[in-house]
């Protein structure tokens, strides 16, 4: 089962693109949505969905990549459907509580951009191994070091957060089984017993993941390990087809911010 920030090794015109290209198109794409309306949402679903066929990757895969943050979510949009004014819903009106029409919309669009935005990053790392993402990120962030920002360090501490999203719920999956391997009850209804699983599983997480690294700063350290500008075994070069690919993102989103209202 796929993880979040988990790559997933194929043969595709999409693994085999520069990782500068793909950190571009996420940006330009993360720009476009954050803008649309529910038309250009299902339009930018549909072209994931045939990007997700080019580079092999299983619908399910993406869908498996929106579980960890779906309560959230779910959570948020609550929040717009009973908190934004508005004409309220005969169906939907239980006394005090009314939902809003502009709030059940607004809802269902935000909801969805934030949806979307996850996929894009998804197949990011679905696409593209952490060390790719470490050079694209060092190379399109070089201009910082004229304000005496170290791209290098900004692209390693990037790269480290998208190894320990998987770790992560590694841990929380091998904690929860354990707690329950002890007879611990982890499905509460009741909200304090809510509060009281999220604490047990908070602590030890929280140890765990501060004992890591400790383990990662250790070897790094052994190995000799010190800030400042790298060397890469393999060193990367933009075909014409990124240069083409560049182009036409740049020209989209040129495109989009002067002629969407």
């Amino acid at each position: 089962m796929y993880n979040l920030g988990q790559y997933i090794p194929r043969q595709s015109p999409v693994h085999n693109r520069d990782p500068r290209v793909k950190l571009i198109g996420v940006v330009v794409l993360g720009i476009i949505i954050l803008q649309m309306n529910i038309t250009g949402l299902l339009a930018v679903t549909a072209l994931f969905l045939v990007i997700s066929l080019i580079a092999r990757i299983p619908v399910s895969s993406l869908l498996n990549s929106l579980r960890p943050v779906l309560p959230f979510f779910f959570f948020l949009f609550l929040v717009y459907v009973f908190f934004t004014p508005g004409h309220p819903l005969p169906w939907f009106s239980f006394g005090p509580v009314k939902i809003s029409y502009e709030g059940l919309q607004l809802g269902i669009i935000q909801i969805s951009k934030f949806l979307l935005l996850v996929v894009a990053a998804s197949l990011l790392t679905m696409t593209t191994t952490p060390s790719e993402i470490t050079m694209g990120l060092e190379r399109l962030l070089r201009p910082l070091r004229f304000i005496g920002i170290s791209s290098y360090n900004v692209a390693l501490l990037v790269s480290l957060a998208l190894r320990f999203i998987p770790m992560l719920l590694d841990e929380m999956n091998s904690i929860k089984e354990a707690q329950l391997a002890r007879g611990a009850n982890v499905n509460q209804r009741r909200i304090s017993g809510k509060i009281k699983s999220i604490t047990n599983l908070a602590v030890p997480l929280s140890i765990n993941i501060l004992r890591r690294c400790d383990d990662l700063v250790d070897a790094m350290e052994s190995r000799g390990y010190h800030p400042g500008p790298r060397t890469y075994l393999y060193e990367l070069a933009l075909t014409r087809t990124d240069y083409g690919l560049i182009a036409t993102l740049t020209g989209l989103l040129i495109v989009f911010l002067i002629y969407h209202p």
